[in-house]
């Protein structure tokens, strides 16, 4: 019987009957193994590099200085040592009219760091490893800081109060998180040297690190000593990181990444199991006579039910092999749009996402293909007289309702999320409905226009698709889809950047100036007075971390929702006045009084914390306790670029308590150079060039989104193939209709017409669909997400009409291409 399946495929395969079956099912599992290569040799990177990418074996990260205690106890239990600190703040070389600024991530290290993995250096074409640290009096940078400074490797770079030669340029940096996005080049100095720049005041956000390597049992014994003393002395702002935990805020980008991609993929294989689902339905239309001449040739139901399932079970082997070899080879597409975000070095891909995408392609055939294989074993022997088809019988129906349950089960094995996968899969089922909907109606109105046009080719494209409502709802629903995804990350977003650019006001600030003194502020605000800056508003900014809500002590096991466990889990920026900032409005309660302890909170702050007026706030500022309750709530306007606050209390509460200011203002671009003047004379200062993060944000989504929008290019492959598939599998009957209407007097120069017009119409409305789906959800995401204005281009429905009318064009030649070349004569004679 093998041999006999294998015969029939072959024979198949050359008469043209498997050809799109295995397309459909290459596209599908290449869409979904591009994001398993993907993701397997990231998660594998993580666990190669564990200990590399912490430096250490152990890693005690904290906002605080590490307590001397801490060190005694680690050399105790004979652990080799390294710290580091790190914050954000100004690098700056030149000088006059020379001069240039920017800022940098300070990373101060002491000798012997890293631990685990080393530093390399750039040396010429090659990277060199290095146990060395900086020496006294020089800094290592990154070379994009030489391409913005123009400066050379010995030049002078000043921080703070000091000047310091460059000595070595990064390559690697093994701690600083596999190459994943900094937004600030890396400046590394010596420990010893960080004193003398003065850069870190009371107020600056720093982070300090405790890198500690030896035997794994004293390791284990000093994690295990310190979570007791976190826990018993309610320490907060300490995190513990291991080799098991392995960078944990980097696993749970990458579980995140993971998800949506594969979900993603997962549009694209949806798609295409239903152009399987198709193709299979067409194989067992054109089998129906052969399988009623086996039949009579003596093969039994069950014969002929093997036969057929090892044919496809060879195609489906086949499929999915070449599946995995083109989602191989597009997974480098990803590492290569993601560019920089991922590490250069990732190991070679495990065998793992391979044997996945052959069990989906597995999956997805069995689930959407044999039905159509089991209708064939109830073919009756008469039909090779009488030419007649049995309906469906009850198994048959349920193997569609099995295919359903596959792909499921597919969906929440990629999501690898109970409730995500549900909502995602209510999500596909209800877009799906909705366009499909929308797709009969407007079916049903070209009804009315069909005597718009007297032209003949008009009348039989509308009757056509008229005739096969169905199909054309198909067609409709899987090209939008696909379009409507690629719009939206094209058009429409285009669209959303710009709008949001237009509701930036005009004065909006591009400049923030943080760690002000108190004995800075007044020379600072005369000298932005000075420079044209109109009355610069400086505001107190405090450090406080928030321990108790009412009468229960917060952490971050208090809150579920993620957003809410990572404020708690920091010191808040609190501020001080009498008068509310301009932008902000009281949305319930009242503006503090100062006679009385009082705060005020962002609504948004308040419900992300489920906070309301009257709950009493209690804050931990460098040691000293302060609480009070709520009295107001407050919205902000985020996007007026200012300077905004989280919660604001009382002045006579917050007496007394050390403080720094902040503020923002606009420097037009020929008053560039008032930040190199700023930082030469107030060094411990930070400025924040709010224009160069944004571009450096957008240059970050932009990556990703490039990555996005290649695996959408599967999705609207897929729907493609579904269009063909329809077409196809109408094509014996369009034959048929086309031979009849030539034999009336028909030209095929008008039916060729009418089929160009009826593609049109398919690609003309699903680019409609696609494009009014994109709108809708730009606006939403507009006016209800980022909150502002946006005034929808009709560039996105010229470009998704003509984006849908190419790619009907394209499958419907393919597919109907031969249906003109059939005589009519020889057409009717078969007839």
């Amino acid at each position: 019987m093998f041999l006999q399946a294998l015969r029939m495929t072959r024979r198949d395969w050359r008469a043209g009957e498997l050809r799109f079956l295995l397309i459909a099912l290459v596209v599908a599992v290449a869409a979904l193994s591009s994001v398993g290569f993907f993701v397997d040799r990231m998660r594998s990177a993580l666990a190669r590099d564990a200990n590399q990418l912490l430096g250490a074996d152990l890693l005690v990260r904290a906002d605080q200085p590490i307590e001397p205690e801490w060190l005694a106890e680690a050399g105790k239990h004979g652990l080799r040592m390294a710290q580091t600190t790190v914050f954000p703040s100004m690098a700056s070389s030149g000088s006059g009219d020379a001069a240039f600024t920017q800022l940098a991530s300070v990373k101060a290290v002491t000798p012997g760091y890293p631990l685990r993995g080393s530093v390399k250096l750039k040396e010429g074409n090659a990277d060199r490893p290095t146990r060395e640290t900086p020496a006294p009096g020089t800094v290592w940078v990154d070379e994009n800081l030489l391409l913005a400074h123009k400066v050379q490797v010995g030049s002078q770079l000043r921080l703070g109060e000091r000047s310091f030669r460059i000595a070595q340029l990064i390559s690697v940096e093994p701690d600083r998180g596999a190459a994943f996005m900094n937004f600030a080049p890396r400046v590394m100095l010596a420990q010893s040297d960080l004193a003398s720049t003065g850069l870190i005041q009371y107020g600056s956000r720093v982070t300090y690190r405790l890198l500690l390597a030896g035997e794994p049992l004293q390791v284990k014994a000093f994690q295990k000593w310190v979570e007791q003393r976190i826990a018993s002395a309610g320490v907060k702002g300490v995190h513990i990181e291991s080799l098991e935990s392995g960078r944990p805020e980097m696993r749970a980008t990458l579980d995140r990444a993971e998800q949506f991609l594969a979900l993603v993929g997962l549009l694209s294989a949806m798609l295409a199991a239903v152009a399987i689902a198709m193709a299979a339905r067409r194989f067992m239309l054109r089998h129906l006579d052969a399988c009623a001449m086996l039949r009579c040739l003596g093969l039994t139901q069950g014969q002929v039910t093997q036969m057929y399932l090892i044919e496809f079970l060879l195609v489906g082997l086949a499929g999915s092999a070449l599946g995995v070899l083109v989602g191989f080879g597009a997974h480098f597409a990803l590492l290569a749009w993601l560019g920089s975000l991922v590490a250069a070095d990732l190991p070679a891909p495990g065998l793992l996402p391979a044997v996945q995408g052959l069990a989906t392609g597995m999956l997805l055939l069995l689930g959407f293909a044999l039905a159509p294989v089991l209708q064939l074993r109830n073919v009756p022997h008469n039909r090779v007289i009488r030419r007649e088809q049995a309906p469906p019988q009850p198994m048959t129906l349920a193997t569609y309702g099995l295919g359903l349950a596959s792909f499921v089960a597919l969906l929440l094995w990629q999501s690898g999320d109970l409730k995500l996968g549900a909502l995602t899969a209510g999500g596909f089922l209800g877009g799906f409905a909705l366009f499909a909907l929308v797709g009969w109606l407007a079916l049903k109105s070209l009804r009315l226009l069909r005597t718009a046009f007297d032209h003949p080719g008009w009348r039989f494209a509308v009757t056509a698709l008229q005739r096969r409502p169905g199909a054309t709802v198909v067609q409709v629903v899987a090209l939008s889809l696909g379009l409507m995804a690629l719009l939206l990350l094209t058009v429409v977003r285009g669209d959303l950047v710009q709008a949001w650019q237009q509701a930036t006001p005009a004065d909006a600030p591009n400049q923030f100036a943080l760690n002000i003194l108190p004995e800075q502020r007044e020379p600072l605000a005369r000298m932005l007075s000075a420079n044209g800056v109109e009355q610069p508003l400086l505001y107190p900014m405090i450090r406080g971390r928030l321990v108790q809500i009412n009468d229960t002590p917060v952490t971050g096991e208090t809150f579920i929702e993620d957003r809410a466990k990572r404020l708690v889990d920091r010191e808040f920026n609190l501020s001080t006045m009498t008068e509310m900032p301009p932008q902000n409005q009281v949305a319930a309660g009242k503006w503090l009084d100062d006679r009385k302890p009082e705060a005020s909170v962002e609504q948004g702050l308040a419900k992300t914390l489920n906070l309301k007026l009257g709950d009493r706030l209690r804050f931990d500022i460098g040691g000293q306790v302060v609480e009070a309750p709520v009295t107001s709530l407050r919205k902000l306007e985020w996007g007026s670029m200012r300077v905004n606050f989280f919660v604001i209390l009382n002045p006579s509460l917050m007496s007394g308590m050390p403080q720094t200011y902040i503020t923002a203002f606009r420097l037009p671009p020929e008053k560039a150079g008032l930040v190199n003047q700023i930082v030469r004379d107030f060094p411990n200062l930070t400025v924040v060039d709010i224009g160069s993060v944004v571009r450096q944000i957008q240059g970050v989504i932009d990556q990703v989104v490039r990555a996005v929008e290649f695996l959408f290019l599967f999705t609207l492959a897929s729907g493609v193939l579904v269009l063909y598939a329809a077409l196809v599998g109408s094509q014996d009957e369009r034959i048929r209709e086309a031979g009849l209407l030539r034999a009336l007097g028909a030209t095929r120069r008008q039916l060729s017409s009418a089929q160009w017009i009826e593609f049109a119409l398919v690609g003309g409305l699903a680019g409609l669909l696609a494009a009014t789906g994109a709108a809708a959800t730009g606006w939403v995401l507009a006016e209800q997400v980022f909150k502002f204005e946006w005034r929808v281009s009709i560039m996105v429905w010229l470009a998704g009409i003509a984006v849908g009318a190419a790619c009907a064009f394209i499958g419907g030649w393919v597919g109907l291409r031969d249906v003109l070349r059939h005589p009519p004569m020889r057409t009717l004679r078969e007839a």
